[in-house]
């Protein structure tokens, strides 16, 4: 059974020259202990989609349709009060910049404490001992020193570590992190994903990976979704989609990436820019940057349909699709 069901999420915004769609349409899974990467341009709909989890979308975006299930129950419609119970005590929150997540006039301690004694039926001297515990398992030196001390007294590295405590204090069966390595440089972020894997694989944990970072999917994720303008383009083993992509948009990102074995002067690109919302074309919403578009593209929106060992929501997938002919 998956512990994270989205099934035909539709998030809208509503506004004065009309309603703005977006998240389109999306459904995945994920099973327990697995960590699936959701990837893609900015603007994707990565970071709504975890926020549409969590229950914490901004008004006036709203859940329009289609369901959230954790563990085979349904979330996407409880009130705030109740998402508040299951925000922390089952599904853990690590966002981009640490200091979102921390209280600047509490001290870790403080923070950590107050979190596990409001999500488990601990004792305060249980709490301390447990906070403690997290911050050493997180690889922050002198736990019990730095428990007395405030989120600006910790670098940003240190910071992030003491938000993976936090999201870990409940023991939740899920975790969503939002770009947690973003703000950091390149050598403290390869210490933030093996730290992210080795202690959710430790407690059990699921989590959602958003990240813009290909090196951090193929060196993290067991599954990866590839989004795109609002819907999911092309999902399946990590391995399949960085080595054997399905969809032309992913074939783009792949070759946009650095390769050091090879010489070249320029870089690859995917010529234009991501739509806005309110100007999505027909059909395929990447059919103005497709470099193998043909009619079909225009005119009929593709779901996502077996391809090789993903599914990908492209035509070039459909059977028969060589016989309709691919024309630019």
């Amino acid at each position: 059974m998956s512990l994270l069901q989205v099934k035909n999420l539709v998030v809208e915004f509503p506004g004065r020259r009309g309603t703005l769609r977006a998240l389109d349409d999306i459904s995945f899974a994920i099973a327990p202990g697995e960590i699936l990467g959701i990837v893609g341009e900015s603007g994707a709909g990565k970071s709504l989609t975890s926020a549409a989890i969590i229950g914490l979308l901004e008004a006036p975006g709203r859940i329009s349709s289609g369901q959230i299930l954790l563990e085979g129950e349904r979330i996407d419609n409880l009130n705030e009060a109740q998402m508040r119970r299951i925000r922390g005590r089952r599904i853990g929150a690590i966002f981009q910049d640490p200091l979102t997540s921390l209280n600047p006039l509490y001290t870790v301690g403080r923070q950590l404490v107050e979190t596990i004694q409001t999500h488990l039926p601990v004792s305060a001297h249980e709490a301390r001992q447990r906070a403690i515990a997290l911050l050493q398992e997180t690889g922050i030196a002198a736990a019990e020193q730095r428990m007395e001390h405030y989120p600006h007294q910790f670098s940003g590295g240190m910071r992030q570590r003491v938000v993976i405590a936090l999201a870990l204090a409940g023991e939740p069966k899920l975790i969503v992190a939002d770009e947690p390595t973003t703000a950091l440089d390149v050598s403290i972020q390869a210490q933030i994903i093996t730290l992210l894997k080795s202690v959710c694989k430790k407690h059990g944990a699921a989590v959602m990976l958003i990240t813009h970072d290909m090196g951090v999917i193929a060196e993290t994720c067991d599954r990866v979704a590839v989004m795109y303008a609002g819907r999911i383009a092309e999902i399946g083993p990590v391995h399949d989609v960085i080595n054997r992509p399905s969809h032309p948009y992913t074939e783009g990102l792949m070759a946009a990436i650095p390769d050091i074995a090879v010489d070249r002067e320029r870089l690859n690109q995917i010529d234009g820019a991501m739509p806005r919302l309110d100007a999505i074309p027909t059909g395929c919403a990447f059919n103005p940057r497709c470099p193998k578009v043909f009619d079909r593209c225009r005119q009929d929106r593709p779901d996502l349909m077996a391809a090789q060992a993903t599914q990908a929501a492209c035509w070039l997938r459909a059977p028969h699709a060589a016989q309709t002919g691919v024309a630019a």
